[in-house]
């Protein structure tokens, strides 16, 4: 049994590294715009702030793996040999890398660093596994066509060689993520790091007589075949005993560096519930599955560790980009705990579901109640008055007061209601 097993999530940001770690993450990956394939996330870290991430990470007892996984030109290899030796300086867990080069080059200047090897570099078989775990690859991140199967043939061959899957998040419709439509349409380089997402948009077909020239725009049934390059997310929850059962995986990563705060704490609080209670011998995932599903996603697939790709006809949502989730998010506490920052309307007298990662305390006074209803915990406010003083009937997201809370809660506690 992989009791072992990392649980692996994103960090798009300071705040979601800490949030992600605050709900269980083992390990955080994430990096600087340079070079990675999330140049939107990156955007959000410094150097500075990055060297400070890796140390708070490591503060805690877990790890921080950095992404150079994009695909660079010529043009700007000095750059990156000095951005390998600047991150490589701050002592992180791993480099994520996808091209061959990088990984030589990598290898060179930071050799005590370990290497993963991104799903971007599309490992299918035990060759391709074999030939990165010659050249020095400490872990794979497998490509997510690959089935448990197969990585169960990895393993046996490579005994030494670490295995990571995606379970959840976004998927594209490209194999392992190899699109250009974002470059030819806006460009914007997908494994340049920019992808402008342009498989989320709706489109319009049309058939072209070349003979005549006449155009047909080709006609659809409503709500049929619009976003027609539309992939649902992954969603690999019921599944979480069979793949920690197989023994092979190492390590369970979560995408989503640039989505919400919540999502990262959703998403990782499930996972890590669902891999405890498997250590723990329990089978039925259904209540972390319902968690999952109050995140906002695109429709939800199982792609292909557990079926193959041709076996499988339910992975593309072609009636819109994206579905609301089962709750709303109205607020989430500060890091102080003892204020909080609305992120949509907070009333007096509301009565918000908590999620949380920590223990509670209960208590009722003039601020307001925090108390434990049928195993769930909840709050109301019967006054929302901000740290400076100033009293409000009501906040909403552009309110940017801190507000205080009734008795302190654990940092980066959601208020939420479902929908």
């Amino acid at each position: 049994m992989a009791v072992g097993a990392e649980l692996l999530s994103p960090a798009g940001n300071f705040e979601k590294l800490k949030i992600a770690l605050s709900y269980g993450a083992d390990a955080v990956y994430g990096g600087v715009s340079h070079f990675s394939l999330r140049i939107r996330s990156g955007k959000e870290f410094t150097y500075e702030s990055f060297k400070e991430a890796i140390d708070y990470t490591h503060a805690l007892g877990k790890k921080l793996y950095v992404t150079i996984n994009g695909f660079p030109f010529n043009s700007q290899l000095g750059l990156l040999e000095k951005h390998i030796e600047t991150v490589a300086s701050m002592q992180p867990d791993a480099f994520i890398i996808a091209a061959p080069g990088v990984l030589r080059l990598s290898k060179k200047i930071a050799p005590h660093i370990p290497i993963h090897l991104s799903t971007q570099a599309n490992v299918l078989n035990y060759l391709d596994a074999e030939a990165y775990y010659e050249m020095g690859v400490k872990r794979i991140v497998a490509a997510r066509e690959v089935s448990l199967n197969d990585l169960k043939e990895f393993k046996k061959r490579l005994p030494q060689l670490e295995i990571e899957v995606f379970v959840h998040g976004s998927m594209c419709f490209a194999y392992s993520g190899r699109c250009l439509i974002s470059a030819v349409q806006s460009g914007r380089v997908p494994n340049r790091g920019s992808c402008a997402n342009d498989c989320r948009f709706a489109y319009t077909l049309y058939a072209k007589n070349e003979e005549s020239g006449t155009l047909f725009r080709i006609e659809e049934r409503e709500n049929e075949g619009t976003y027609i390059f539309n992939a649902k997310d992954l969603n690999l929850m019921a599944h979480i005993g069979e793949i920690l059962g197989s023994g092979v995986i190492d390590a369970l990563k979560i995408e989503g560096r640039t989505k919400s705060p919540y999502y990262a704490a959703t998403a990782t609080n499930a996972y890590r519930k669902a891999i405890d209670s498997f250590n723990a011998g329990k089978t039925d995932m259904s209540v972390y599955q319902k968690e999952l599903e109050s995140i906002k996603n695109r429709g939800f697939s199982e792609g292909y560790l557990i079926q193959r790709p041709y076996e499988r006809n339910n992975t593309q949502n072609i009636d819109s980009t994206l579905l609301e989730g089962t709750h709303q998010v109205y607020a989430e506490v500060n890091e102080d705990g003892v204020s909080f920052k609305a992120k949509d309307r907070v009333d007096v007298g509301g009565i918000y579901e908590l999620l949380t990662h920590s223990e509670i305390t209960a208590c009722d006074n003039d601020v307001g109640k925090v108390w434990s209803e049928d195993g769930v915990w909840k709050i109301s406010l019967n006054e929302l008055k901000s740290v400076s003083g100033k009293l409000f009937d009501a906040v909403h997201s552009g309110n940017t007061n801190d507000i205080l809370l009734p008795c302190p809660l654990p940092p980066f506690t959601f208020f939420r209601k479902e929908i």
